[in-house]
């Protein structure tokens, strides 16, 4: 019998160490989690980390510069804050021809629809040798301000506001300048459809928002949290894919940006400066990523109840072992389901416990200091 209870109690699970899926509400998707793949030797590809030292403050031949000009020909303001221009080369335009009934193929499953928007891109900062980690709170609060008047003034015409941000060559961001870009769109995009469906049907089934009831189930468990403020969270989801992605959520309920009070933007900078510290100092390096801000929908649906929604922004930065070695999406997870080796758990409290001053700060201040 005491054999058979050892047995017992070794097979036990664990979700710290066994292979498990969960389940991503948000999505309507499972991810497998397969933690002790983290301790197989890595013999694939290297990448050498970004230079991003060697960046000058201001590179004239930067198409993003201020006053710089660009492949179109056209040249950029000499601005000294944000920037916003229209895409140069635009995957959405506002008067893109829409398939007629007699263009559509003849047989139902072979369908045409129409793509209509608007892309822009945002620059954050004039300098180009800066991130957002490196700006100040205040700075930070001027690309929040922006991004909301882009969101309130294409959002009057366009279904969705796709805000997201590309750092990095790893996420394939091919210019280091500090920036972002906007797609609007007449259509729910594949993500937002999903998303506005599967929030929806919980607050139909349970009454209450399933991102408001996550934030408070996060911030009572605690063990996912990595930056929390006054009124901003942000954790590693239990749900998470990629190895140090991260979800930035109000602490209230809150639909669009444009619903933030000055003192929840002011909060909000102070809590990205914080988490994309932490992401910078885990390796050493200017961190890669993809970060896409999800609100209600705009354009038709903004007089409609869209009650249901919690905006929130979502990381995807793709490095896993170092600042070299990152997570591909390949193989089962193209085939079959998605998979991650590093539980949420573990992602965060690495995170979590790393310093909040950035480090290039940090060294700056021991070389100010002196030998002691």
């Amino acid at each position: 019998r005491s054999r058979h209870n050892l047995f017992i109690m070794a097979a036990a699970f664990d979700a710290q160490d066994h292979s498990h899926r969960r389940f991503n509400p948000l999505m309507d998707e499972w991810v497998l989690v397969a933690p002790h793949r983290t301790k197989r030797p890595w013999n694939g590809a290297v990448e050498p980390p970004f230079d991003f030292a060697s960046i000058p403050q201001h590179d004239p031949t930067n198409p993003l510069s201020p006053g710089a000009a660009r492949s179109s020909g056209k040249v950029n303001d000499v601005y000294t804050s944000t920037f916003v221009f229209d895409n140069d080369f635009p995957s959405l335009a506002p008067d893109m021809p829409a398939p007629t009934e007699a263009d559509q193929p003849a047989h139902p499953m072979l369908k045409y629809d129409s793509a209509r928007g608007i892309c822009k891109v945002m620059c954050f900062h004039p300098h180009t040798n800066v991130t957002l980690p490196l700006m100040t709170e205040p700075e930070i609060v001027t690309v929040i301000d922006e991004w909301s008047k882009q969101v309130s003034e294409i959002g009057k015409t366009m279904k969705w506001v796709q805000l997201f941000e590309n750092k990095g060559q790893a996420m394939g961001c091919s210019n280091p300048h500090p920036h972002c870009q906007i797609w609007a769109s007449s259509h729910l995009p594949n993500v937002a459809y999903k998303k506005d469906k599967t929030q929806r049907e919980y607050m139909l089934k349970h009454g209450k928002p399933m991102l408001l009831e996550y934030v408070e189930l996060e911030m009572k468990a605690k063990t996912r949290i990595v930056v929390e403020n006054e009124h901003w969270i942000a954790v590693v989801p239990f749900w998470a894919l990629w190895p140090y992605e991260t979800i930035l959520l109000p602490k209230r309920h809150v639909t669009r940006l444009t619903e933030l009070t000055e003192d929840e933007r002011a909060s909000l900078a102070n809590a990205m400066k914080r988490l994309l510290s932490k992401y910078d100092n885990l390796f050493k390096t200017s961190f890669p990523y993809s970060m896409g801000w999800h609100g209600a929908p705009t354009g038709e649906c903004l007089d409609e109840d869209n009650s249901h929604w919690q905006l929130h922004a979502i990381y995807y930065p793709p490095l896993l072992r170092s600042a070299s070695v990152k997570k591909f999406m390949v193989g089962y997870e193209m085939h079959a389901e998605s998979q991650r080796d590093l539980t949420a758990e573990k992602a965060a409290a690495t995170l979590r416990d790393l310093p909040e001053l950035h480090y290039t700060l940090d060294a700056a201040a021991g070389s100010a200091a002196g030998p002691k």
